[in-house]
């Protein structure tokens, strides 16, 4: 029976682990929330969409969400944390000092798009891990989502 309980047990941590691998997000998954993102932004402007990526579920999935900043840093909406609506991130640094929100400005503002690597604390693991986050400037604002690797 001792014997038993420790197979189920041993079963249910697998299964639980295997789980929370397949709900993370990856690379990919990220750059299409964001494209899905801008597309839901053009077509219905910036009030609703912003409601929508804060507080409703089509931009949320597993760990991956949507957020908003203007070009000066200014959090316009969080799917992660809707708290974080209307605070300045601009001087937001990682564990090693990176101003990762600020690289995230100056790459839209160069490029239009791309990834801002940098080590943030994993919500799992409570550990510092490294973390990249896709963005994408769409007229005067950048969204993005991240993954931690």
């Amino acid at each position: 029976m001792k014997k038993m309980l420790v197979f189920f047990m041993v079963g249910v941590f697998m299964f639980c682990s295997v789980g929370f691998l397949y709900a993370a997000g990856n690379a990919a998954d990220a750059k299409a929330m964001v494209e899905k993102g801008a597309a839901y932004l053009k077509a219905n402007g910036k009030d609703k969409a912003f409601k929508e990526f804060s507080e409703g579920t089509q931009f949320k999935k597993d760990d991956l969400y949507v957020f908003v900043i203007d070009m000066k840093g200014m959090t316009l909406a969080h799917g992660g944390n809707p708290k974080l609506v209307g605070k300045d991130m601009s001087g937001l640094k990682d564990a090693d000092g990176k101003l990762f929100i600020k690289d995230m400005i100056d790459g839209a503002t160069a490029k239009g798009s791309g990834w801002s690597d940098y080590k943030w604390t994993n919500p799992v693991t409570k550990k510092i891990d490294p973390k990249s986050t896709y963005f994408l400037k769409v007229d005067d604002v950048i969204l993005g989502c991240g993954i931690y690797k």
